[in-house]
């Protein structure tokens, strides 16, 4: 919901930083596999309660992910398996944070964990599906035209899962609360983006 405001206002540092790591000859999936790996710090940071040390890894995850496509578009290096191996990986470490929770806490926090894991399935299905689907058709993204799949709106999207990990970290005596909460905002993208993209598809069927 929040990705069309904040994208724009995140480009001008992400290609300030893009510009540096050109100029030291990095290319964008290197960019991309090193900052899945410092993401990934986190599960175990979290499972050892070391939670603010995981919200450092955290948020260094999700600048690199910014920061990997400022510096394709920059070089000219956009590539479909570029964008296919950041989505995927993107998914990866968003599971990896919540089982980080999960291990820190499994008496409080597991159930609350697997249902926030079940949200994502919804989120992360609905977005891929229509994404082959809006390809097939030659679909647009007006309003995300950095990003390399078709984004479909909904509640939550980038920058809502980023805020939550911060509210998880840092208040993560609380994280059950805030990963239902979450969860369920999560399934009313889901319906709306299965709605939204089935009755599009429908349209363009007809």
């Amino acid at each position: 919901m929040l990705d069309r405001w904040t994208m724009p206002l995140a480009q001008p540092p992400l290609q300030v930083v893009a510009r540096g790591l050109q100029r030291m000859s990095v290319r964008p999936d290197q960019v991309t596999l090193v900052s899945f790996g410092i993401g990934m710090l986190s599960l175990p940071m979290l499972a050892w309660e070391l939670y603010l040390a995981a919200l450092a890894a955290i948020l260094v995850n999700r600048i690199g992910d910014g920061v990997d496509g400022a510096l394709a578009r920059l070089t000219g290096k956009t590539s479909d398996a570029g964008g296919f191996l950041d989505i995927g990986l993107d998914f990866v470490f968003y599971a990896a944070v919540v089982l980080g929770f999960a291990l820190a806490d499994p008496a409080a926090n597991a159930l609350a964990a697997a249902f926030l894991l079940f949200a994502f399935i919804g989120t992360g299905t609905s977005f891929l599906a229509f994404a082959i689907m809006a390809t097939r058709y030659g679909l647009e993204r007006p309003h995300f035209q950095r990003k390399a799949f078709y984004y479909l709106h909904g509640l939550t999207e980038g920058t809502e899962t980023i805020l939550a990990f911060v509210l998880f970290c840092l208040w993560p005596q609380h994280f059950a609360l805030l990963a239902t909460l979450f969860a369920v905002a999560c399934l009313i993208t889901t319906a709306t983006r299965l709605w939204g993209g089935y009755r599009t598809l429908r349209r363009l069927e007809e």
